[in-house]
């Protein structure tokens, strides 16, 4: 049997597409994190992306960039809204200036524990977040763990508010955080997070606050021998996924995706526990005075004011203030 040239020619294009065809409907991710490679929200990431790949059938495969070297985080946030990164995981903190919402998170004393703040978050409380972040082009799918920041000095025990008084204590640059430590009768020192342990070594403050893992690797126990655990602040982040990446998949991928991020989540949150409780046997192992503040019903109420002001200053942030609030 002949065939023409034409045939041939049409036979090949034929088979190329057919061979290129799985090519075309492949996506190749890229992933933005700040962590360094060994961190539990970096093994979080790439479990998530690892399950991701193997349940699509390769369909979409990814990278995730660590130690942020795709970016700042307020330029990865844009990169992600425009769909140039396909996925991240941000600390909610500094999301405010994007995601408005998000500045609830940051409210002192908002989450009554780390396993309320759990729970807080996979109900009605991270749902609506979840819809504001939507609103912005990103589409969250779990929320990692960052630990809960409690306060350490060279002074004493915190166990009350009183005892904050006159204390003069090194905080983040951010007029909630300075507040805080106003409401207690403190004084609130903003200051690089670098320069801290100097500061406390000559008694330039005489106190600061953060999670275990920060306390105990910068050695800051050294100098600061009372762990008092305030858990003032416990700043969920965020992994999610840009909206233009996930409206372009087919819904048995948004559900693959969707239940990675959830698995993703769970691993994550097991390995900062793990994280925490190292860092904890270290600063005991050193002679660190540890102390529990089983009631926080005193610094809550102290917070008035800190509420009273945010609100004021952004009144239609009641509602979702209120749903945080009220959650058990």
């Amino acid at each position: 049997m002949a065939f023409s040239k034409f045939t041939v020619f049409a036979s090949a294009i034929t088979l190329a597409a057919v061979v290129a065809a799985p090519m075309a409907n492949a996506k190749d991710w890229r992933g933005w994190n700040i962590h360094v490679e060994d961190y539990p929200v970096s093994h979080g990431m790439e479990a998530f992306m690892a399950e991701v790949t193997e349940k699509t059938g390769g369909e979409i495969k990814g990278k995730v960039f660590h130690q942020g070297v795709l970016g700042s985080q307020p330029d990865a946030i844009e990169q992600v809204r425009l769909g140039i990164i396909d996925f991240a995981e941000f600390n909610l903190g500094p999301m405010g200036q994007a995601v408005p919402e998000a500045n609830v998170v940051s409210l002192p004393f908002i989450f009554k524990s780390i396993d309320q703040m759990h729970r807080a978050m996979d109900g009605a409380p991270g749902e609506a977040l979840s819809t504001a972040l939507a609103d912005k082009g990103l589409i969250a799918l779990g929320y990692y763990d960052a630990g809960a920041r409690s306060f350490y000095n060279s002074k004493g025990p915190i166990n009350t508010p009183a005892d904050v008084e006159g204390m003069k204590v090194r905080v983040m640059n951010n007029d909630l955080f300075v507040n805080m430590i106003a409401a207690m009768g403190g004084n609130a020192t903003p200051m690089a997070f670098a320069e801290v342990y100097q500061s406390l070594k000559t008694n330039v403050v005489d106190g600061a606050e953060n999670n275990p893992p920060s306390y105990e690797s910068t050695a800051h126990y050294e100098v600061a021998p009372f762990y008092s655990m305030s858990e003032h602040l416990i700043i969920p982040e965020v992994l999610v996924v840009s909206k233009k990446a996930w409206e372009g998949l087919t819904p048995e991928q948004q559900e693959i995706v969707k239940v990675a991020g959830k698995n993703s989540t769970m691993l994550q949150r097991e390995l900062w526990a793990e994280r925490e409780a190292k860092s904890m046997e270290v600063v005991k192992a050193a002679g660190v005075q540890v102390n529990m503040i089983e009631d926080k019903t005193p610094f809550q109420e102290a917070m008035a004011p800190v509420y009273e002001t945010y609100l004021t200053n952004n009144p239609d942030m009641k509602g979702i203030v209120e749903l945080f609030q009220n959650f058990e």
